[in-house]
Parts: C-alpha cells; structure tokens; sequence
C-alpha cells in the first residue's frame, strides 16, 4: 500500500454563476497539482457554481450547466489526479448541495451535504435536500470520507464515514466571515478530530460575494488535534499537503503555519475585499462618494482608495450655508491626504430653486424636517448624475448604528451601490479610523501615515444640516446608542436586558422604535460587508410592517 499521499489544496475565489470562469479556475488548479504529483485536486463547497447561489442553484437551466461543467471537467482531466469539486446535483426530483469526485474521465463519486444550514446568510433547507448518511469514496487505495461544511459541525457525519473506513476528512467549506469566526471553525474541526481520531483537512474559499466575505484560512489538524498546516487568511493560495501512512494511520507531514491578524485588521481587510470584489464582479472600475468633513465618509474614501487606488476614486464636497468652514477644511485635507480627485460642488443654487418651486405647497407651514432632507437628496441627486455620467458606482456612507435607528435619509445619503461600513458600529467607526492611521499592510493600495485627519476623528458628530446641529440632539450619545443596539440587535436582546445593564428604559424604548421604524429604510438600502453574525440584510428579517413592541 501506498504509504504517502499529496492533497493539492485550491483556496480559490469563484464567481457566483460564472460557470465557464469558475471551471477554467478548477483546472489551472488540476494542473498545477498535476504537475506537483498529486493524488488529488479539492477546490471549496459548490465551487463550480460560487457560492452562495441562493434561489440562482434552483434554475434547471443553471444547475443542468453547472453539471455538464464537471462532466466536462472530469473529461478534460482524465489524465491525472482526481478532482474533487463542489457542484449542485439534481437526481429524480431532488437538488442536493454535492461534492463531485471527478476520475477516469466521469464523475466516479457523488457525494451529498446531509446537514444544511438554514439560518443566519443561508437557507439551504428551502433549496437543497438532504442527502443520507454515507460512506467514503476511494482515491487509489485511500479512503477519503469528506462532510461537505456544514456536516463537520455535527459529530454524526464524521462518526459515519470513521466507522465505514475513512482514513482522514477532507472538508470543503463555504464559510463566511464574522468577527471571531476562524476560532469557531477550528473548535468544532478540533471535536471532530479527537472524536473519529482522524486527521482532518478544512478547505475554505476566499472572495467577496454581495455582503458575505469568505475568508479562506485552510487548515490541517493530525490525530489528536495538533495543527500542521494553516494557509493565509483572505488570499487566493494553491498549497500541497503530504499526508504519510504510520502504524496508527494516515498523518500530516506539517507544513507553514500563517499567523492571523487581530480582529480591527480583519475587520478593515473584510471591507476592502467585500468593496473590491463587489467592484470587479459587477464590472464596476471606480467609485465617487460625497466626502463631507465627517468621520464615516473619510473612513470610506479610506476603504476605496486602499481597495481601488487613488485614481479610481472620486470623492465630492456638496456644501450648503450649514456647512463649517472646519468641514470644508478636513474634507480637503483627507483628500489630499488620500491623493484622489477633490470636486466641489455647492448645492445652494440647486437647494433654492426646489425651495421655490415647493413654496406654493409650503406657504404658512415652518421650514423642519423636510427642508433638511432636500438638502441630503439634491445631494444624492447630484451624485447620480455623476455616477450616470462618469461610469462610476456611488458608495453610501452610513454607519450601522445611523442604519439601525434610521438616522439617514432615504434617497439622500442612503443613495448609492455598495456601503463598505453598514455593519461598523459608530464607537467602531472611530477605533477603526485610529487603527487605519497607524497601520499600512502590503494589501492596502493607499499611501502610508496618518490618511485620516485627526480632527475629524475627535470633532463631534453632525449632519450639519441645520445651524449648529449635532447628532446628540436626536440620539444618544454613541457608546450608549451603539451598546443599547448591541443588545437589541446583535444579542437579539430585549428591554428588560438594557435596563439590567443600566440603561434608563426610556431611552431604551426610544432605540428600540427607532429601530423598528426604520426596516422600510433598510429594506431598500445598499448592501454591504458582513462583519458580524448580525449584520442587516440576511441576517435579520424582520417584517417592514411591525406593531410589536417588547413590554418588559
């Protein structure tokens, strides 16, 4: 018997329904572990297809061409190593989530996700069926028994394919990330090796797609729990693990061992790829957004320039007669200090013909709200046309706690495409731009130093829509607004929680209608990055329409 073995490991990025793309990736990969002398090739959970597909995987004409592409696949690299790769399956009535082990020209083995995950990003239960318990397949005279994600985070899976003579775990994944997620993985792939005592390889894609960032982070573990190999987080990487046959079984010859960054650069490089990607995938080759002196606006210029470049972003001042001359100054300063395009465009003319032009509507009322928000939308009227004209997608700049309690204006600054910050709270926004000034990684595509002006981090926050406004004339203060949120959001918490935490119920209360009120605004706001288990979109659906209110 063979007593070493090589796994050639894809950490790759598809692209959701690019079918002919994602198979030309699987077989630069095939070829690159051919010419390594692999055993086999393995490439992420649903590969040929992206993940994740949604209601897309459910059109007969896309999953039957998914299919007949690794058809295609297995016949194109007959000569070689076998191909593992992860494809949706229609059999009978049923589509199933399926790992295809491609070898001697035809799809040799089909194996199918048992445990499908329906909450948070994913609703695999309404899509796909479940498929049975089952054994491994072979690769010459090894015994691969491979949970397809999902799978290796319930002991039944692994147990089987231990129990019927697999000899190590091979786990495709498309895992995406939140805050602290690679410590979760590698708890429960720790459990699964000490209960099957097999050694285990978790395979996880890379690349952004819509708000989900799949962050890659490949790993090894040998019999007991020891790690052996560990590949970089968030980069595409092609790596070859050798696996050698002992007296007590198969075991991973140890390989390198990346080291992970803390949770604010993971966070920061999560935006950047979730914007860069979002970008490129779409078509999309620059980006404008209005830069109004403010600290979520710098943050985003920030994001776009070291995602982008310098020249692909154009950042816009629309000043009114509220606007300071200190915001003027720091929205300059960030500019240059980013090196990208400065227009400046004031809205006073524009402001004062639609003033004249609803002052027949308006006579006798006194000027408030909605003098305020024309102000907001000649701006995100102003940057469409821009966006029309120049080709380049608009970001919009809201925070998650401005999300959370409404505190934008829909079709104002809630126009635009992507929104790099959704899921960064107000207290995170800060830290973030603090962090951003004092770190520069070779990913960044912006100048070095101190980018963001630290004005603008310590000046208090103001929509500057109304002479001498401030944001704590509405809301509370942030680090009260934004813990408040973390317990009604993100803990999915209730009133009577923020009152054992201190927090005055009223103010409580207000959040929280705030909160409920403000769903028809998200529902229509843009997407963006995914940092946290709760961010807004997919992972909370709540009705528009809701007259409920916790009475505790």
């Amino acid at each position: 018997m063979a007593d070493r073995f090589r796994v050639t490991l894809a950490q790759l990025n598809p692209i959701v329904g690019d079918i002919s793309g994602n198979a030309t990736k699987a077989r630069i990969a095939w070829a690159e572990g051919k010419a390594a002398g692999a055993d086999i090739v393995a490439l992420p959970e649903m590969f040929i297809a992206g993940y994740n597909t949604r209601d897309l995987v459910m059109k007969p004409a896309f999953h039957t061409a998914a299919m007949q592409a690794c058809r295609d696949l297995a016949a194109s690299c007959a000569d070689g190593p076998v191909l593992a790769i992860g494809c949706p399956w229609f059999e009978g009535v049923e589509l199933y989530n399926a790992y295809l082990i491609l070898k001697n020209g035809r799809v040799g083995t089909v194996v199918i996700k048992h445990h499908l995950p329906n909450e948070t990003v994913f609703d695999e239960v309404r899509i796909f069926s479940s498929g049975p318990l089952a054994g491994p397949y072979s690769v010459g005279n090894t015994r691969i028994g491979s949970p397809i994600c999902e799978d290796a985070w319930y002991p039944d899976v692994a147990e089987t394919l231990a129990e019927t003579g697999a000899e190590f775990l091979l786990v495709p994944n498309g895992s995406p990330y939140y805050r602290g997620k690679f410590e979760t993985r590698l708890n429960h792939m720790v459990a699964r090796v000490v209960e099957t005592g097999l050694p285990l390889v978790y395979l996880n894609m890379v690349g952004a797609q819509d708000d989900q960032v799949f962050d890659g982070g490949t790993f090894v573990l040998n019999p007991g729990g020891a790690l052996a190999m560990q590949m970089p987080l968030f980069d595409e990487a092609i790596a070859h693990l050798d696996l050698e046959r002992t007296g007590a079984g198969w075991h991973a010859i140890p390989g390198e061992k990346h080291v992970y960054a803390d949770d604010w650069e993971q966070d920061y490089r999560v935006m950047l790829i979730a914007l860069r990607d979002y970008m490129a995938k779409s078509g999309f080759k620059k980006v404008l957004l209005g830069l109004s002196g403010g600290v979520d606006s710098a943050l985003v210029a920030t994001i776009a320039v070291d995602a982008l470049g310098a020249d692909n972003v154009r950042c816009v001042m629309l000043p009114s007669e509220y606007t300071s001359p200190e915001a003027l100054e720091d929205a300059d300063a960030a500019a240059r200090a980013l090196g990208c395009r400065y227009d400046y465009v004031p809205i006073s003319e524009g402001r004062a013909a639609i003033t004249n032009t609803l002052k027949p509507l308006f006579a006798n009322l006194d000027a408030g709200l909605a003098e305020e928000n024309i102000q907001s939308r000649l701006r995100g009227l102003l940057l469409m046309a821009m966006s029309n004209t120049f080709g380049e997608m608009l970001l919009t700049t809201g925070n998650k706690s401005e999300v959370a309690v409404g505190y934008a204006t829909i079709y104002g600054d809630m126009a635009g495409g992507y929104n790099p910050i959704k899921d960064l709270y107000k207290t995170r926004i800060f830290e973030t731009c603090r962090w951003r000034n004092v770190n520069h990684r070779n990913w960044m595509m912006g100048p070095t130093g101190a980018v963001i002006p630290q004005r603008i981090i310590d000046k208090p926050p103001s929509a500057e829509l109304r002479a001498n406004q401030k944001d704590s004339d509405n809301l509370p203060d942030y680090p009260e607004l934004d813990a408040i949120l973390d317990i009604l959001v993100d803990r999915d918490g209730s009133i009577a929680d923020c009152v054992a935490a201190g927090f005055a119920r009223d103010t409580a209360k207000k959040v929280e209608h705030l909160l409920y009120m403000s769903e028809y605004k998200r529902f229509q706001s843009a997407p963006g990055a995914r940092l946290t288990k709760r961010a807004f979109w997919l992972d909370r659906r709540y009705p528009i329409i809701n007259g409920w209110r916790d009475p505790s």
